[in-house]
């Protein structure tokens, strides 16, 4: 490789990470300043620990991010063999394309047309209500629908199916179809060979879903501002209405935490798959 490729393959990191590093770096700053350094110190680090809003919105983050995944898991799971088993190539490709369009889909419109969505739902349930409210039918009267933790995860399950569709299906297509006749001709019913056979062989592609799913609930910003409220807000958007109006050094401090916990988690997987290559190719190896 020649000394320039070289060179810009070196600036495009620095250009990537130098950012983060300079964050990094001052949310060890003594002071409030983002431009002079005064001194090393963790103040910053423990004023986050005692800062309620960030830490409760960390908390509903975390929980709306894992019960959409795991609701994206299982109907993403299930969409996936269902569309594979499709026989209809034209209804299969229409299937697909539809798949798509949640990930196609600007983030503005999809964050506008679940607000509108929830709005009308919440319209209709209440207009019903008042409808039963003076009959002997008021007992099958609905809850009210408000912006919350239930919204939230219904439209980040929404956007998040769909990855787990698209990690799914190439681990089904790779899959022998006759493996599950098979196990049905052995004595499996149709359920247990689904779980036994079928399972362990997507079960990279369930897992792949689920992470990309996590990660992007985890980080979403656009569609959770309009669909939450003041009572369930997640950590973007927290972040997001402490900047506008100043940048508090405790953001950078919780950038540099969450940093760290995804960097070592990115190593630990690689050293858990190298490890696990390794073995295999022990295995591999004629004996002497």
């Amino acid at each position: 490789m020649k000394w320039y490729a070289k060179l810009y393959t070196r600036l495009v990191f620095v250009f990537l990470y130098l950012p983060i590093i300079v964050l990094i770096v001052f949310s060890f700053n003594e002071s409030k300043s983002r431009a002079n350094w005064t001194g090393f110190s963790f103040h910053w680090y423990k004023e986050l620990f005692h800062n309620e809003l960030i830490l409760s919105s960390l908390r509903n983050t975390l929980i709306i991010a894992l019960a959409a995944s795991v609701i994206a898991l299982v109907l993403g799971t299930m969409a996936a063999v269902g569309i594979y088993a499709m026989r209809r190539k034209w209804f299969k490709s229409l299937v697909m394309n539809i798949t798509y369009l949640p990930i196609l889909n600007p983030e503005i419109v999809t964050g506008v047309s679940m607000l509108l969505l929830f709005v009308s739902f919440g319209n209709g349930i209440q207009k019903f209500n008042t409808w039963i409210g003076g009959t002997a039918l008021s007992f099958l009267q609905l809850p009210e629908m408000q912006l919350g933790f239930v919204t939230l995860i219904i439209a980040h399950v929404t956007f998040c199916t769909p990855y787990v569709i698209l990690n799914i299906l190439p681990k089904l297509r790779q899959m022998d179809r006759f493996t599950f006749e098979a196990a049905q001709d052995l004595g499996c019913s149709p359920k247990l060979a689904f779980y036994k056979v079928v399972i362990p062989e997507i079960m990279p592609g369930m897992v792949s879903g689920f992470l990309m799913a996590f990660t992007y609930s985890l980080d979403d910003f656009v569609i959770s501002y309009f669909v939450s409220s003041a009572s369930s807000q997640t950590l973007p958007v927290t972040i997001f209405s402490m900047v506008r109006k100043r940048v508090s050094p405790e953001i950078n401090a919780l950038t540099a935490i969450i940093f760290v916990v995804v960097l070592a988690l990115l190593l630990l997987s690689n050293y858990y798959s190298a490890r696990k290559e390794k073995q295999m190719m022990r295995k591999e190896e004629p004996e002497a």
